[in-house]
């Protein structure tokens, strides 16, 4: 299974340089069943990763630009009435696939960014009273430029929450950037990127992370982290117990990923500030990137043992 892990991140790797370690993140955001939001500038090949993962697992893959005009029919679908049967028909829209790219979702109306809720909870969509199930495994891969940016509707914290984590990729290093003045266009490399493993094995990883052991202690220390972050005075708020069940999630499935069979205050400490940077905000700025200070405040203030 370690094999086919690192057979997973090295055959991203190839295309999204110098980014090992946000893409193992990524990775592991997937393995967890979680669904992910990418941060950052145009252009810093965010739409590049969700392409990567999506044929590296080989899944179906939808790309969805999302606009200020966009309604939510055109990511859920359609009934469309049809003359010959007499009836109306379901057209489906991109929303049904296995990997869903949401592409600028903060450049959309707060009306179509709901429209991927029960999506994203509850993997099934309701059109005109009608439940539908959506493919399994289904994953959000969601990108939004800075609220700084013109042109952007801020996400709301229910919206937020249902990402497992939120990453950003950053600016490449020096290495990395020379190899693309010198024709290594990373987006020119997705199609080169072939399925490194079948349904029935992303399926036997995603069990295994329910194996992974958590001892009490390690639990303990959890908990205090999170009952910090609801005590401590510069929080406007604590993680959530769903927030806390995510970082369990992603702390079992970072250690899978690392071959161990058991989680470590490492584990936890190393994917904190993507499980719930985006979960938290200072009681005294309530701005969208106050979370990461916050999660660094609480590990730093809390003991391990």
């Amino acid at each position: 299974m370690e094999k086919l892990i690192q057979a997973l991140l090295g055959e991203v790797n190839k295309v999204l340089l110098g980014k090992e370690e946000q893409v193992k993140m990524a990775l592991t955001c997937l393995l967890a069943r979680g669904h992910l939001l990418l941060e950052d500038l145009p252009g810093m090949g965010k739409t590049t990763l969700a392409h990567a993962l999506a044929n590296v697992l080989g899944l179906s893959y939808n790309r969805v630009q999302f606009t200020s005009d966009l309604l939510p029919a055109d990511i859920v679908g359609v009934s469309v009435f049809d003359r010959n049967n007499n009836q109306f028909e379901f057209h489906p829209g991109p929303v049904f696939t296995q990997v869903l790219l949401a592409d600028e979702i903060n450049r959309t109306t707060p009306k179509t960014q709901s429209a991927l809720l029960e999506a994203m909870a509850e993997y099934q969509v309701t059109v005109d009273g009608e439940t539908r199930e959506l493919p399994n495994p289904f994953f959000v891969i969601a990108t939004q430029n800075p609220i700084s940016q013109s042109g952007t509707f801020p996400l709301p914290e229910s919206q937020l929450d249902r990402f497992l984590m939120r990453i950003e990729l950053g600016y490449p290093d020096a290495q990395a950037e020379v190899a693309m003045y010198r024709g290594l266009d990373p987006s020119r490399k997705l199609n080169t990127i072939k399925p490194q493993i079948s349904l029935e094995q992303l399926g036997k990883i995603q069990r295994a992370v329910d194996t992974i052991e958590a001892s009490d202690n390690l639990l303990g220390y959890l908990q205090r982290l999170v009952h910090f972050t609801r005590t401590a005075p510069d929080f406007a708020f604590g993680l959530s117990p769903r927030g806390a069940l995510a970082l369990l999630r992603c702390a079992k499935t970072w250690a899978l990923i690392h071959g161990r069979k058991h989680v470590l205050p490492e584990d936890i400490q190393a994917v904190m500030p993507a499980v719930a940077g985006h979960r938290l905000r200072d009681a005294a700025d309530f701005s969208d990137q106050t979370g990461y200070a916050l999660v660094e405040k609480a590990l730093s203030s809390v003991d391990v043992i």
